[in-house]
């Protein structure tokens, strides 16, 4: 254990012997200098002489490699090899080198080789007054309850000033102020700490904002100095309740004014702010509920409105109560009342009422009956309720005043007529005598009701139809029509034909109308070549008591049909046959007329219109046939070589749609000229019998086409004289005879043969005035030339 601890013993005094040889070591091989210089100072300022200081020749600095060791950073000082003298190298700050030090020392080694030598610089950066001092911000807010108590103590934000020593912050200063005083707290090495004092109570109406200066300066003479701005924002408390405008509230209000009118508007005030001066309107506790359905209150703006309808008939005037209050966390109020005074208008209209009526009244009603009884009233009194009444003009009505007071009478002033107006709109006008005057409209309607007054009238007079012939029995051919002006049964109109036996309605057996729409039927069919025209009569009843009735002409016109083929005249037909024999002697030239082929159609126009035409001939050369006349004539001369018997069929058709024909056959002989002399005279006495015979029948035909065609012509003539102008041009505009051409028989005095003559008609032929162009009346005279006679 001893030997332990002697062994411990001397490895400490080792350790103290090696310590004092190594610091005897260093300070032979080190010294050490210090200089003082002011901070700021321009870079290449001489700080001393080290070389000099330390006794080191300056021959030997360079070769012996005299220099400062520096860190990585840029180095503050620069020593010169040549003369060992230490200069500023760049600008030095001291509170940014030494931040916060009272003692700013900055250390340098300097070393010397061959023999290595270390030498100690040690440069005192002297502070200078170079900075002001500086609060953290320019402006600096406090918000205070003007609620604060005198004593309240708000502490600042220091102000700060990188110097040190003296030339730091040594003292603080407020502007002047009633309010609040400066307190200062030195806190040591933190500095001085600036505190606000409340002096006085803070009243936000009267002040709303303190501006405050603090100044920081510091030692200095002169000294240097930083500011900031204290702005002490007083904050509300409610203190302050609301304050109408006025002592009193008046106001005069129409009646019957338009609900959302404004009546008056109070205004109260709060000096406070915020919620604390925000104000809102309302009615007070005592404010029945009448008044409330009559008027409203805005929160906002205190304006009082009309809700409902005001009638000074109920009540003149209104006290209001209107209570202001803030909206502060503990409400103050204020209340005030409002005097509402209605004025009277006349604002009652006149009431019309109709207390007895009858809605509709016959047609035939004498002047002077009573339509309705009206009572009118007003509940204004005086000239607003003083009344006159008044009906509508223009209408066969009148007011009648009765012995009552305000009591009239609707009665007629003139004869009335239905079929000129049905219904008629009386507008009643009760009117007072106030200002403005007041009135009202009551409208009753007093319909007219039918009286059976006028008689059925038919839409023509008279009415002319065109029937085709051949129409189908029991198939309506045509249609009356009438109407009645009156309604209801006093209009159904029933018809019936008038079968008095008289020449007018002689053909009225023929016929058949339908009584309830006027459809006129035929029981037979018509055939135009026996009946042209007829004329019948129609009676229209209505079914009023008594009923009225009225009739009207049917004229009747028969159109042609083609329904007849033509009749060969000549060659005579005999036994079913159609055939004549012509001898012409063989010298005849050409030209020569060998016969005549005739023939005759009962139908008119374009469907008794004929045309010939051969349909087989032996020798085409030799003959030709006229295709209007039916004339055969020789071509050329006969030859020896010719044959002496020749066989001619015509065939003979009309002209219409669908055309009708018959055939003739004709034989021609030719013989020598004596025996055809001898023939003829024989031929002549035979044929005088047998054409006397045919020419009574044809003589009887034609006159009998002939008389009816001349009273159809009659007919129409007086019919188109008795009408008007436009009745005529309507009813030949409606003839449909569309192109046919009457026919007409031709005589041959010579041989006394009759034929129908085709379009060649033409020449010297004349319009009948009112046969629409269509139908041909042919002059009597003759044509010598031909011999023929054409009528």
């Amino acid at each position: 254990m001893e030997q332990r601890g002697f062994r411990a013993w001397r490895q400490r005094r080792q350790w103290v012997v090696f310590m004092v040889a190594l610091v005897l070591f260093w300070i032979g091989a080190s010294a050490q200098i210090r200089y003082s210089i002011s901070e700021e100072l321009k870079e290449g300022t001489v700080v001393g002489n080290i070389a000099k200081d330390l006794g080191i020749d300056l021959s030997t600095l360079k070769e012996r490699g005299f220099r400062i060791v520096s860190g990585s950073t840029e180095p503050l000082f620069q020593l010169n090899q040549n003369d060992g003298i230490l200069y500023v190298n760049r600008k030095i700050d001291r509170e940014e080198v030494c931040e916060r030090s009272s003692v700013c020392l900055i250390n340098m080694k300097t070393v010397l080789e061959n023999p290595l030598e270390i030498h100690y610089v040690s440069v005192e950066v002297l502070d200078v007054n170079d900075h002001s001092p500086s609060f953290p911000e320019k402006e600096k807010r406090l918000e205070i309850f003007e609620s604060a108590l005198p004593g309240a103590r708000f502490q600042l934000q220091p102000a700060r000033d990188p110097d040190g020593g003296i030339y730091s912050v040594q003292q603080y200063k407020l502007s002047h102020n009633d309010h609040f005083r400066l307190e200062v707290k030195d806190r040591g090495k933190d500095g001085k700490i600036p505190i606000l004092n409340l002096q006085k109570p803070l009243d936000r109406e009267a002040l709303k904002r303190h501006k405050l200066l603090l100044t920081a300066i510091d030692g200095d003479k002169p000294p240097k100095s930083g500011t900031l701005e204290i702005l002490v924002d007083v904050l509300d408390v409610n203190d302050n309740m609301p304050v109408f405008t006025k002592e009193s509230y008046s106001v005069t209000l129409n009646e019957n004014s338009p609900i959302g009118t404004t009546v008056i508007q109070v205004n109260a005030t709060d000096l406070d702010e915020g919620s604390n001066g925000e104000i809102i309107y309302y009615f007070g506790s005592n404010v029945n509920s009448k008044l409330r359905e009559l008027f409203e209150v805005d929160a906002i703006s205190g304006e009082i409105i009309v809700k409902e309808w005001i009638d000074f008939e109920i009540e003149d005037s209104y006290e209001i109560d209107i209570q202001a209050s803030d909206k502060g966390s503990a409400p103050l109020t204020a209340d005030k009342s409002v005097t509402v005074k209605i004025v009277d208008l006349n604002d009652n209209a006149p009431e019309i009422e109709v207390t007895s009526f009858s809605n509709a009244i016959p047609e035939d009603s004498r002047p002077g009956t009573t339509v309705a009884l009206i009572s009118v009233s007003d509940e204004d009194s005086g000239l607003n309720g003083k009344l006159l009444c008044s009906i509508s003009d223009g209408v066969p009505f009148t007011l009648t005043p009765s012995s009552q007071d305000n009591m009239y009478s609707v009665v007629t002033k003139s004869p009335l007529d239905r079929e000129k107006q049905s219904e008629y709109d009386l507008t009643i006008v009760a009117k007072d005598a106030g200002q403005p005057s007041l009135s009202s409209v009551k409208t009753i309607s007093v319909v007219v009701s039918d009286v059976n007054d006028n008689s059925p009238e038919f839409s023509l007079s008279p009415y002319t139809f065109y029937v085709t012939e051949n129409n189908h029995p029991g198939a309506s051919v045509f249609c009356v029509s009438a109407s009645d002006r009156d309604i209801n049964e006093n209009a159904i109109i029933s018809y019936h034909i008038m079968r008095d036996g008289g020449d007018d309605n002689k053909w009225a057996s023929f016929l058949n109308i339908n009584s309830e729409n006027g459809n006129v039927l035929a029981l037979k069919s018509f055939d135009f070549e026996t009946l042209k025209t007829f004329k019948f009569q129609v009676v229209a009843t209505d079914s009023g008591t008594p009923s009225l009735s009225s009739n009207v002409t049917v004229n009747v016109f028969i159109l042609d049909q083609n329904d007849n083929a033509p009749v060969i005249l000549y060659p005579v037909s005999t036994n079913s046959s159609t055939e004549g024999v012509e001898e012409i002697p063989r010298n005849m030239n050409a030209g020569h007329l060998v016969t005549k082929v005739r023939a005759y159609d009962a139908d008119i126009g374009y469907n008794g219109w004929l045309l010939f035409s051969m349909q087989e001939v032996t020798d085409h050369s030799l003959f030709a046939l006229d295709r209007y006349t039916g004339q055969i004539r020789t071509l050329r001369s006969f030859t020896e070589t010719d044959e002496a018997e020749h066989k001619l069929v015509i065939l003979v058709k009309d002209n219409g749609n669908v055309s009708l024909s018959a055939t003739a056959t004709v034989i021609i002989n030719v013989v020598e000229p004596k025996e055809a002399f001898a023939a003829s005279d024989v031929k002549s006495a035979v044929k005088d019998e047998e054409e006397n015979s045919v020419t009574f029948y044809l003589i009887i035909t034609l006159g009998s086409v002939s008389a009816l065609f001349i009273i159809s012509i009659f007919v129409l003539i007086v019919m188109q004289c008795s009408n008007t102008p436009d009745d005529s041009s309507k009813y030949l505009q409606d003839v449909n005879y569309d192109g046919t051409l009457c026919h007409s028989i031709q005589y041959r005095s010579g041989d006394k043969r009759y034929m129908l003559v085709g379009p060649r008609m033409s020449i010297g032929s004349t319009i009948v005035p009112g046969s629409n162009g269509n139908t041909l009346v042919v002059p009597d005279h003759r044509r010598r030339a031909s011999g023929e006679v054409r009528s």
